[in-house]
C-alpha cells in the first residue's frame, strides 16, 4: 500500500472514532488554545452590507447575479441585505459585547473602485477606514478578503473577467490601492475567498456568478461560457493574480505593516464510500481536484498530476517564470468547512467525451445512505449540515501531512438551519462545540491551526438561497424597517467560550435558563 493510501485509510479511521465518541464529550476553554490563538465571526460586503446603488457604488457580478432569473435566490439579493453600511457601529458594539477577537469581512471592490481600475470613490474609501478604526478602537482585530465573488460588473463586461489575462494587472493594482489606505491598521490579508468554487460554480455549473456554463454541464440553462475549459483558466488567472498581489504586498508593504497574506479555500473533505482500494483513491483523487487544484501549486509549483493526466490540455500550464511566481506565495492558508463528502470511484465518466472538471473527478457524490446525490443535493431539505467533525480534522491533518504544516485560519464554520424567529437554535451549539473540540484536539495533535471564525455573525443573504436559510448567530428582522438585531442562544453559547467559560457537556443546560442578560443587552438595536 502506498503511503497517501496508508494516510488515508487511518484519517478515516480515525474520523470514524471521533465521530462516535466526539459529542462535546470533555471540558475545555478557549484557554485550552494557544496563547494568540483568534477566535472571530465572518461576512462578506454582498451579503451583509446593502446599500447597493449609494454612494458612488457600482455593480459587481454578485448585483447582475441576484438580480437575474437564476432560480437559486427566489428572487432575493442584497440591495438591503442587513444593511452593515450604516449599521456597522451596532454590528461592531455587538461583537464587542459577545467578546470576539476578530471580524472577518471583504471589501466590496465596485464600492472602493467602482470602474475596477481607476479613481478610488470617497465614500468607499470613508466606509471602509470608518469599520477598520470602529473594530480596532473595540480591540477587535480585522481580517480582510478582497474578491468575495464580486467583481466589478466593469470589467466583466470590458474583457470576461477571470477568464481574461487582463485581470492579473487589474487584480494587483486594487490589491495596492488597498494595502497601501488600509494596510497599516490590517494584518491579515486574503485575497480569494473559496476560489475554488468560485472557480467551479461560476464557469462550470453556472449557478454563482458570473454564471457561466455550457450544456449539458450547467446546473441552469446556460446561455454563455465553456463548462469544459473556463473552469480550468479561471483558476489560472485567480492563481497569477494572487501569486502577483501578494509579491506586491512582500516587496512593498510587509516589512513595513507587519502584515500577512493568504489564499481561502472551502475545504472539501472527502471520505471513501467503501474500504475498497479504488474507492481510496477517488477519495484522494477529489482532494487533489477541489484542494490541491490551488494548494499544490501554491505549495510546489505546479498543478496535482491526475489533474493534468485527467483534464489533458484543457488545464492550462505554467510558464517556469510563473510556476516560480506562484509557488511559495503565501503567508498561510485559510479554510472554510461545513461538512465531509462521500465519494465512490465511477472510471466510466472517464470514457465520456466531451468532459468537465466534475466528469474529470470520475466520481460519484454519496450520501453516506448510500443514495447518489449532485453537488447541489449536499444541502439537503432540512437545511441543517451533518455533523462531521472529524472532517475538519482531516482537512488540518492534511495539510500537516502532504503540505508542510502551514499556518491555517478557518475562516468560516457553520450550522446551515432554516431562517425563521427562533432564538433557541439548539443544532448550531451543537455543531460549534463539536467542531471546537475537535479543533482543540487537532491542535494538540500539531496542526498549525491559529484561528477559528464562525459563519456568521448576522443572518445575512445567503448565496444558496437568499433569506431561506440563516447561520447567523443573530436573527435580523427584515420586516422591521430598523432590521433590528436579535441574538441566538448560540450568541450566548459562543459569548460565553469567548470569556473564557467552561464549556462541558452539560453547558447547554445552563443555557437554557440563563441567557437573559446577553439578550436584554443587545436586543432591539
Amino acid at each position: 500500500m502506498t503511503k497517501k493510501l496508508g494516510f488515508l485509510l487511518r484519517l478515516l479511521v480515525v474520523g470514524l472514532v471521533i465521530a462516535e465518541t466526539v459529542h462535546g464529550a470533555y471540558e475545555f476553554s478557549r484557554y485550552d488554545f494557544p496563547p494568540g490563538f483568534v477566535f472571530g465571526a465572518g461576512t462578506s460586503a454582498y451579503q451583509v452590507e446593502g446599500a447597493a446603488n449609494e454612494d458612488g457604488r457600482t455593480p459587481s457580478i454578485m448585483d447582475t447575479w441576484a438580480h437575474s432569473d437564476s432560480g437559486i435566490t427566489s428572487g432575493a439579493n442584497g440591495d438591503i441585505a442587513c444593511d452593515q453600511y450604516h449599521k456597522y457601529k451596532v454590528d461592531v458594539q455587538l461583537m464587542a459585547e459577545m467578546g470576539l477577537d476578530a471580524y472577518r469581512f471583504s471589501i466590496s471592490w465596485s464600492r472602493l473602485i467602482p470602474n475596477g481600475r481607476g479613481s478610488v470613490n470617497p465614500k468607499g474609501l470613508q466606509y471602509y477606514n470608518n469599520l477598520i478604526n470602529e473594530l480596532i478602537s473595540h480591540g477587535i482585530e480585522p481580517h480582510v478578503t478582497l474578491h468575495h465573488f464580486d467583481l466589478p460588473q466593469a470589467l466583466e463586461d470590458e474583457y470576461g473577467g477571470w477568464i481574461s489575462r487582463n485581470i492579473v494587472r487589474d487584480f494587483a493594482e486594487y490589491a495596492d490601492v488597498c494595502f497601501k489606505i488600509f494596510g497599516d491598521r490590517v494584518k491579515y490579508w486574503t485575497t480569494f475567498n473559496e476560489a475554488n468554487i468560485f472557480s467551479m460554480a461560476g464557469y462550470d455549473l453556472g449557478f454563482m456568478p458570473p454564471s457561466r456554463c455550457s450544456s449539458p454541464f450547467g446546473f441552469l440553462n446556460c446561455t454563455r461560457g465553456d463548462s469544459l475549459l473556463e473552469p480550468y483558466l479561471a483558476a489560472h488567472n485567480i492563481l497569477l493574480s494572487h501569486a502577483s498581489a501578494t509579491r506586491l504586498y512582500w516587496k512593498k508593504y510587509q516589512n513595513i505593516q507587519k502584515g500577512y497574506i493568504g489564499l481561502n479555500l472551502l475545504s472539501f473533505y472527502s471520505v471513501p464510500f467503501t474500504n475498497k482500494t479504488e474507492d481510496v483513491i477517488a477519495a484522494r483523487r477529489v482532494t487533489d481536484f477541489f484542494m490541491g487544484w490551488f494548494v499544490e501549486p501554491l505549495v510546489y509549483g505546479d498543478y496535482p498530476e491526475v489533474m493534468k493526466n485527467n483534464a489533458g490540455s484543457r488545464l492550462p500550464s505554467f510558464t517556469a517564470l510563473e510556476s516560480q511566481r506562484v509557488k511559495g506565495s503565501f503567508d498561510f492558508f485559510a479554510v472554510n468547512f461545513y461538512s465531509a463528502n462521500y465519494v465512490k470511484d465511477n472510471p466510466e465518466s472517464l470514457n465520456i467525451e466531451p468532459r468537465d472538471y466534475f466528469t474529470d473527478m470520475a466520481v460519484q457524490w454519496k450520501y453516506k445512505q448510500g443514495n447518489a446525490s449532485s453537488f447541489m443535493n449536499r444541502f439537503p431539505p432540512s437545511f441543517e449540515f451533518p455533523l462531521t467533525p472529524w472532517g475538519l480534522q482531516g482537512v488540518l491533518e492534511l495539510f500537516k501531512q502532504n503540505y508542510g504544516n502551514p499556518p491555517i485560519f478557518i475562516y468560516e464554520n457553520g450550522q446551515r438551519m432554516q431562517r425563521n424567529t427562533s432564538l433557541e437554535d439548539w443544532p448550531r451549539i451543537q455543531y460549534l462545540q463539536e467542531h471546537i473540540s475537535v479543533l482543540l484536539d487537532t491542535v494538540r495533535n500539531g496542526s498549525n491551526a491559529k484561528g477559528y471564525f464562525t459563519w456568521s455573525l448576522l443572518d445575512v443573504f445567503e448565496l444558496l438561497d437568499g433569506y431561506r436559510s440563516g447561520y447567523g448567530l443573530y436573527y435580523v428582522d427584515l420586516d422591521d424597517p430598523e432590521l433590528r438585531r436579535y441574538p441566538k442562544l448560540s450568541a450566548k453559547w459562543y459569548s460565553r467560550f469567548l470569556k473564557g467559560g467552561s464549556i462541558t457537556p452539560d453547558s447547554s443546560i445552563e443555557l437554557e435558563g440563563n441567557w437573559s442578560s446577553l439578550s436584554s443587552a443587545q436586543a432591539m438595536r
